[in-house]
Parts: C-alpha cells; sequence; structure tokens
C-alpha cells in the first residue's frame, strides 16, 4: 500500500480511541496503518500529556511548511553552467562533464526556463525553440482528446483503429500530397493520393477508405492537428467514426504512421512531385512496404496479419 499523510479525520479517529484507552496496535487496525506511524504521531504531537487532533494538525502543517528540500540550486554550480553556456556548451555537455553525477540535463534547462539562471533562452544554441513550442499551423475546435482514446486501442489489443495523417510534396512544388492510414495492430499501411491538403479532400479520402475497407475493419482514427482533419465532426455525423487527436507536437503518440511515412518517403523523398506520381507506381510501392516481414509482428507481414484479421471479424 502506498504511503499518505494522515488526514484531520484520522486524527480525529486516533483522538478519539486513544481517549477510548486503545493501544496503538488496535488503533493502526482501525485505521488501516501500521502502529508504529500511530505511536509516532502521538508522541510528535502529544501536548502537555494529552493528544488533540486539531492541534497535532496545525503543527503538521507547520512542520510542511519547513520540510522543502533547498535542492541543487546554489552559487557555485550556477556559475559553472552560466560560464559553459556562454562559451555555446549545451545543457547535456555540461551535465555530463564538469557536473557529471550532480544534475541532469533536463534540470539545467528546467532552470533555464524557470528563470533560476541569470542567462535567457537566447544563450542556447537552438534558442530555446523545443521548449513549448506554439502551433504555428491554424487552430480549430478538436474533437476528442487522444487521452479520451480506449486503453485497448493504445495496446493495439483490438483490430480496427487506424492512424491518419498526410504526405506533402516539396515546397513550392504543387499541392497534391498523400492522406496515409495505418492499422494499429496489423501495422498494414495506406495512401490515397489527394489534391490537397484540406479538409474537404481528407474527408473524400477518409470516405473513400471507409467505403473500400471490410464492414468492422475501420473502427476509430488517430490524428495530429492538422487543419485537414477539421472535417472530423462531418465524418462523426456522417459515418459514426471517432477521431482522437494527438498532442500538439507529440508525433510519437502516432508512431505507426510517422515510421511507415518514413519508409515510403524511400520511394519518394521531399523533393517529389507527388501530383505527378501514377496511382498503379503508388499501389506497388506500397504493396512492397506490406509485404515486409516485421519483428513487431513476429517476423509476419502487415499484409498477412490484417488479412488474417479481417478472416475473423464477425
Amino acid at each position: 500500500m502506498s504511503y499518505h499523510h494522515l488526514s484531520t479525520f484520522d486524527r480525529a479517529h486516533i483522538q478519539l480511541l486513544n481517549n477510548l484507552g486503545y493501544s496503538t496496535r488496535k488503533i493502526g487496525i482501525e485505521l488501516g496503518r501500521h502502529h508504529s506511524s500511530i505511536a509516532r504521531e502521538l508522541v510528535r504531537n502529544n501536548t502537555k500529556g494529552d493528544y488533540q487532533a486539531e492541534d497535532a494538525h496545525s503543527q503538521y502543517h507547520l512542520r510542511r511548511t519547513y520540510s522543502k528540500p533547498c535542492g541543487k540550486c546554489d552559487k557555485v554550480i550556477i556559475d559553472v553552467i552560466t560560464e559553459k553556456l556562454y562559451l555555446t556548451w549545451s545543457p547535456e555537455q555540461i551535465a555530463n562533464t564538469v557536473l557529471l553525477g550532480k544534475l541532469s540535463f533536463k534540470t539545467i534547462y528546467n532552470w533555464i526556463y524557470q528563470g533560476k539562471l541569470s542567462v535567457a533562452e537566447k544563450v542556447l544554441r537552438h534558442k530555446g525553440k523545443r521548449h513549448q513550442p506554439a502551433e504555428k499551423r491554424g487552430k480549430f475546435a478538436i474533437g476528442m482528446s487522444i487521452v479520451e482514446r480506449p486503453k485497448e486501442v493504445k495496446n493495439r489489443q483490438v483490430f480496427g483503429h487506424w492512424e491518419l495523417d498526410t504526405m506533402v510534396s516539396s515546397r513550392g512544388k504543387s499541392k497534391g500530397c498523400f492522406a496515409t492510414f495505418v492499422e494499429r495492430k496489423s501495422r498494414l499501411y495506406t495512401a490515397i493520393k489527394i489534391p490537397d491538403r484540406t479538409a474537404n479532400s481528407m474527408e473524400n479520402a477518409i470516405n473513400y477508405l471507409w467505403d473500400v475497407l471490410p464492414s468492422g475493419s475501420f473502427k476509430s482514427a488517430t490524428t495530429d492537428r492538422g487543419k485537414e482533419f477539421a472535417c472530423h465532426a462531418a465524418i462523426k455525423e456522417k459515418l459514426g467514426l471517432d477521431l482522437y487527436f494527438a498532442d500538439p507536437y507529440c508525433s510519437w503518440q502516432r508512431g505507426s504512421n510517422e515510421n511507415s511515412n518514413g519508409l515510403l518517403r524511400e520511394f519518394y523523398p521531399k523533393k517529389t512531385d507527388l501530383s505527378l506520381v501514377h496511382k498503379q507506381d503508388l499501389m506497388g510501392k506500397l504493396f512492397l512496404i506490406n509485404s515486409r516481414p516485421k519483428k513487431c509482428l513476429d517476423w509476419k507481414s502487415p499484409i498477412d496479419v490484417f488479412l488474417h484479421e479481417v478472416s475473423h471479424l464477425n
């Protein structure tokens, strides 16, 4: 059982049972506590031979005020960190050399962001850009957050839950892009060519996949917060399909899709104009990707696992 502090109710219970002559062991049994905890509480907060719950709780809060650790943030360490930061060292380099075993580099970053160091974020070589970046792609009213996604989806226990994303052409080439989809359990990956990265184009792609897939094999989708998924309300209304939105800049929450997009990028590098890709060529590349055995599937291919799952749908 994890430890938790005594509450006002607990202390009132201790006072009552102690006045009735209960032993510390019997009080501990009544409260579900170890008898030594009860004994320490009675000794620590005994005032003039008497234990009063209200006074004991007040003394507890007073002690808690002074019990906070001082931490490692002292002048010597601050001076060392500041000196090295101005010499263009990164926090990770500082933590693993001059402060080895004393601080982690995450602590140094936290001190910078909390203002405990006299240096600003601009001293960092990356100017602190990775610290809580602002969403720059525009905002819309998202649907359900990924925290609402059922545990069985997260653990890949149930078939039919997908991750969605888009793959775009090189900047300045064209608006042509792919809507990409990965089934989380089988890792089957597919892509649909769409004319642009708009909500209408994405809605059409989702509707198309819904129509071609067997019934029961498309139960939910996890997406990023790109504006192309502003169609989530229309999708929910028309198909009854739940779209869960990952947290901003948390690509690992859709790791299968990000990984599969990287595999497709091997055939279509970022300089490629995706609007010029023929459908037959795209299907051929997807077949190559889905035919490869995967370690996470016990060296089965995604297409074999997908067909096996489809054959067992009710």
